[in-house]
């Protein structure tokens, strides 16, 4: 009788299966240099507004591989083993990771932007010293201490471009979400997804701390980029 079991992984192609690895392999390597409720390696590698003395030049990329948390890195994960084999099966390998890290970059692009106008609309400028800022309204000091001390991490951003290319190539496929137990079209459901996105941004929720126009750049530089590079639906997808 033969035992043998494909791995999980034999079918994924070689940047989704690479990309899912080193994901993991930081989110690791994060508990395990964890001291109480904070990592090193999220300060070191999270990204930080530019204007902070945090700011290192690299963090542009590895916060993409940065999570803060069991269900952050779990979704995102989730999500890139069951759209990226897709794309990357239409993309070929090396534009599938030039588009990952494109929209990664272009939701990190926004979230500055978004960050820089708060500042601006705070201080009258696009940068300042925490220790002379002064204020007489306390949520001033949250927002900017927001801003400056606190790095954004995890995939998101990427992973939403995805959705968006999805949604394009492929938008007659119906998906079955893992809190959505009904099958809906990618046509329907990617659009409703990143207007969600934009109310939440818009009108935030207090302690409410994702990055939901990283969320939305992503998504806007994913969709920039498939008419680009004139990306066709496969034949037999409608």
């Amino acid at each position: 009788m033969n035992s043998y079991r494909p791995s999980p992984f034999a079918n994924i192609p070689p940047v989704t299966k690479n990309l899912l690895i080193i994901n993991v392999i930081f989110f690791i390597a994060t508990l395990l240099f964890q001291r109480g409720n904070e990592s090193p390696l999220i300060e070191w590698l999270g990204v930080y507004y530019p204007a902070s003395p945090k700011f290192k030049i690299w963090q542009i990329i590895t916060y993409m591989f940065m999570h803060g948390g069991f269900f952050h890195i779990m979704f995102n994960m989730f999500a890139l083993f069951s759209f990226g084999p897709s794309l990357e099966y239409l993309m070929g390998s090396k534009r599938f990771f030039n588009f990952y890290l494109l929209t990664g970059i272009g939701a990190l692009v926004l979230q500055m932007v978004v960050q820089g106008v708060e500042l601006y609309q705070i201080a009258g400028t696009f940068s300042v010293e925490l220790s002379s800022f002064q204020s007489n309204n306390p949520d001033d000091y949250r927002t900017i201490g927001g801003i400056y001390l606190y790095p954004m991490v995890g995939a998101s951003g990427a992973i939403c471009g995805l959705l968006a290319a999805f949604g394009l190539l492929f938008p007659n496929i119906e998906l079955m979400l893992i809190f959505l137990p009904i099958p809906i079209k990618a046509k329907y459901f990617i659009p409703f997804y990143l207007l969600a996105e934009l109310s939440m941004g818009v009108y935030k929720i207090p302690g409410d701390s994702i990055a939901h126009f990283a969320h939305l750049g992503g998504a806007i530089f994913g969709f920039i980029l498939v008419k680009a590079w004139g990306l066709k639906r496969p034949g037999g997808y409608v």
